[in-house]
């Protein structure tokens, strides 16, 4: 079964967002000139972020393919999932199981209007596609709660999100007000952009999106293990994405380029 909400926000073509740029490093067409005019600004700048953006969507096949044949989790919830490529995220889990139930949620008219043609899961499971912007985590559980069972183990999964929400637009909150919300026996997986790689050309970088408009916050790998404070990290541990379970991978291409990103995954005991 597969549902979208029914409102329908106007997509502004005038500004870049972080979804559709993220398309555009990974070779998709759901974007506009605008987006596409920022993502070559940054792929002059560093070529490897197109690369980068290859690694999270690996790292997020990786850990759902984890929590979900491995780990038996049976209930997803994707917060800023972006414009849907193939493997997404309910593909790889209806596949383990295919009663899986999986809500996506994004702030990007976009990705809503192709929400019922690209999310469709499984019969025997649920795939549910709800308009929200992630930096209000109780309007996001209140439209999750339609399909997901939070008395029963989620996995929230926060994939290059957080390097677009400041602390002051309420990042740690976020991160509290979900993992409050969980049951016992659920899970975090989230990525982050580092801070500490190489400070320079990440400054650099956090320009670019800012004179496109767009807030890029990258952390060092202190500030992104306090995301996981009172969790338990599975092995092993926060570490830069390649270096997470590179045996469950599936048709990925390294090439040994630096990657700038941290990503972990961490159980609600």
């Amino acid at each position: 079964m597969t549902e979208t909400s029914s409102a329908a926000p106007r997509i502004d073509t005038g500004r870049p967002h972080p979804a559709r740029v993220y398309d555009w490093f990974l070779g998709g067409k759901d974007n506009y000139p605008v987006d596409e005019e920022l993502g070559r600004q940054i792929m002059a700048m560093e070529p490897t972020a197109r690369y980068g953006a290859r690694h999270n969507r690996w790292f997020m096949q990786r850990a759902t393919r984890m929590l979900a044949a491995r780990r038996g989790v049976r209930q997803f919830l994707d917060i800023g999932t972006g414009i849907p490529t193939e493997p997404n995220l309910h593909r790889i889990a209806q596949a383990a199981a295919p009663e899986t139930r999986v809500v996506y949620v994004d702030n990007d008219p976009i990705v809503l209007a192709h929400a019922q043609a690209l999310l469709r899961g499984t019969p025997e499971g649920a795939t549910h596609y709800v308009q929200a912007d992630a930096r209000d985590p109780r309007a996001v559980l209140e439209q999750a709660r339609e399909t997901l069972d939070f008395d029963r183990p989620v996995a929230v999964s926060l994939i290059a999100l957080l390097h677009f929400i400041p602390d002051t637009d309420g990042a740690p909150e976020l991160i509290s007000t979900l993992v409050d919300a969980l049951a016992p026996g659920s899970y975090l997986t989230l990525s982050q952009l580092a801070s500490d790689h190489d400070p320079e050309r990440t400054q650099r970088a956090v320009d670019m999106y800012a004179a496109g408009g767009v807030t890029l916050v990258p952390r060092s790998r202190e500030e992104t293990a306090a995301f996981f404070a009172g969790l338990e990290l599975l092995e092993p541990g926060l570490v830069w994405l390649p270096e997470w379970h590179p045996e469950l991978g599936v048709d990925e291409e390294h090439d040994g380029t630096a990657v700038p990103l941290y990503g972990a995954v961490a159980r609600k005991v």
